[in-house]
């Protein structure tokens, strides 16, 4: 089971589009997935269809403070193989209350790993999705994960936070995660007509070479209808160009997926 945390500090990048149609179209595939939302903003949760208004206790929340366990936090949504820990806006007050706890960095690491070991729910991979922000949920996330996707938006400005989350990347990678490593970026809201987005891509490629996937996700009325409707758009319309892409977004994956695996 991979955990892998689709991240960026910026908000409006596609990351929350990305987790819901990469989870969508893998389990399209037979992969069973959980997706943890880990926003307080709850996106992910409402993106798949389930309602972010409820009792605390029984979200991401809950787990992180005590009072709920992962297994009994997990939620079926309407998809099939496709799971979620839902999230909600008393989320955002973690931080305050853990701010006494030495080891806060590890709550969800600890939580996970518990859940793995006692778990007869074979998931083949958890995305968890992160907030637009370096807060300590995100540390979390990145704790816990081996790997990362990063949604990068194709606009003025992207490259340089995405340098500076390059660095905290490798001052987790220093103190709490050896193993953690960027899977790839992930182009979002390109537009073929406007020369930023092309240009922006060049200097990507240029800089980060293979780690930049193949696949660049077009900015698309169907994909930002989508999540209003409470689905992926590879389900709320099938044909769009942006499901076309996020299909072949996960094809790229998998691949990717098999390559890693024969060079292990």
């Amino acid at each position: 089971m991979k955990i892998i945390s689709v991240i960026n500090q910026k908000g409006g990048v596609g990351k929350t589009t990305t987790v819901i149609n990469l989870a969508a179209g893998l389990s399209n595939q037979g992969k069973k997935i959980l997706v943890i939302d880990l926003d307080p903003q709850g996106n992910a949760t409402t993106g798949l269809g389930l309602n972010n208004l409820e009792n605390s206790n029984e979200t991401i929340y809950g787990v992180l403070n005590g009072t709920k366990s992962i297994s009994a936090a997990i939620k079926k949504t309407q998809f099939k193989n496709l799971d979620i820990i839902t999230s909600n806006v008393d989320l955002s007050g973690l931080e305050v209350e853990t701010a006494g706890d030495s080891k806060r960095a590890f709550i969800l690491k600890d939580k996970l790993t518990a859940y793995l070991n006692n778990s007869t729910d074979n998931y083949d991979y958890i995305l968890i999705d992160c907030p637009p922000s370096l807060s300590l949920l995100t540390v979390m996330a990145l704790v816990s994960s081996k790997s990362l996707i990063v949604p990068l938006q194709t606009e003025f400005f992207a490259l340089e936070g995405l340098t500076q989350l390059v660095k905290t990347i490798d001052r987790i990678k220093v103190s709490l995660n050896p193993d953690l490593q960027i899977r790839g970026i992930l182009l979002t809201m390109y537009d073929k007509r406007n020369k930023l987005s092309s240009q922006v891509e060049k200097e990507a490629r240029d800089y980060f070479n293979e780690k930049v996937y193949t696949t660049v996700i077009p900015r698309n009325v169907r994909l930002s209808e989508a999540p209003s409707h409470g689905m992926p758009v590879l389900i709320y319309d099938k044909t769009c160009v942006g499901s076309k892409s996020y299909f072949s977004f996960t094809d790229e994956f998998i691949n990717q997926e098999k390559s890693l695996e024969s060079v292990a």
